[in-house]
């Protein structure tokens, strides 16, 4: 076993990679899998069928693992898994899933998860996402990668926001957020696309710029969804350009809240 503080509790059907480490008054419970490289800090509860990938790091007094805050929960043996590479800092609540949905709760590799978040059962989160202080996500959250939530936000339950979308702090997300789109409000409202992140992780210009075209086809042509997506399917001039408008395109097909507005 790795480093273990003498006053930790590990029970004894956990499964801990050797070169965990495990701080002073942490709880692992007994149906929880740790993979290598991991560290725990003090004060943690890890519990519920729980399983946890390699060099994650979880910072004092988080609650991992947590039965849902669902009233329809009645014990159902439900999951939560969180890949590799993140982290978790102080008081994150992750709960486990509900039958009611896919069963199990998700959070993918490399994302940065600040204090005091909360990840209700059956969100599933990507990979690369920011999660900054406090945000509140309720059940059934799908969010895509390398999203951006900023600070003290709220996102209801069943919203689902698109991949390199970013949400401005103190923001209220009642309605599904396209990819590429950035914003913020209490109603969330869109003001354009995430150019500055694109170029940061490689779009080419000419990729960037079909997004803008299918952004300004949704919002400022007084189109309706399926009209915008009409025109929307035609950009694209290569593989690149056609796969970034699709990411676009399938995700307002699948969209059942309806789309923020502005």
């Amino acid at each position: 076993m790795g480093r273990i503080h003498p006053t930790a509790i590990v029970a004894k059907g956990a499964v801990i990679a050797d070169d965990v480490e495990i701080g002073a008054y942490s709880i692992i419970g007994e149906h929880v899998t740790i993979g290598a490289g991991t560290i725990i800090g003090p004060h943690c509860v890890i519990d519920g069928h729980t399983t946890i990938g390699e060099n994650n790091h979880f910072y004092r007094f988080c609650s991992i693992g947590g039965i849902p805050q669902d009233k329809k929960y009645a014990g159902e043996s439900t999951r939560l898994e969180i890949g590799d590479g993140n982290t978790i800092r102080e008081y994150v609540t992750i709960n486990t899933g509900t039958v009611q949905d896919v069963g199990v709760t998700r959070v993918g590799d490399d994302n940065w998860i600040m204090a005091y978040v909360h990840i209700a059962h059956d969100c599933q989160v990507g990979n690369h996402t920011i999660i900054a202080n406090s945000v509140q996500l309720a059940g059934h959250i799908h969010i895509g990668d390398w999203a951006i939530l900023g600070g003290l936000s709220a996102v209801h339950q069943f919203v689902r926001i698109g991949a390199h979308a970013m949400v401005g702090g103190t923001s209220s997300v009642r309605q599904d957020i396209p990819p590429y789109v950035i914003g913020t409000g209490d109603p969330f409202r869109p003001s354009g696309i995430n150019a500055e992140g694109l170029k940061r992780r490689g779009f080419t210009p000419a990729s960037i710029k079909c997004i803008k075209d299918a952004y300004r086809l949704l919002y400022r042509r007084q189109l309706t969804v399926e009209q915008a997506l009409e025109q929307i399917h035609q950009l694209g001039q290569d593989q690149e350009q056609r796969a970034a408008v699709q990411l676009f395109t399938t995700f307002l097909a699948q969209s059942n809240r309806g789309i923020v507005r502005p």
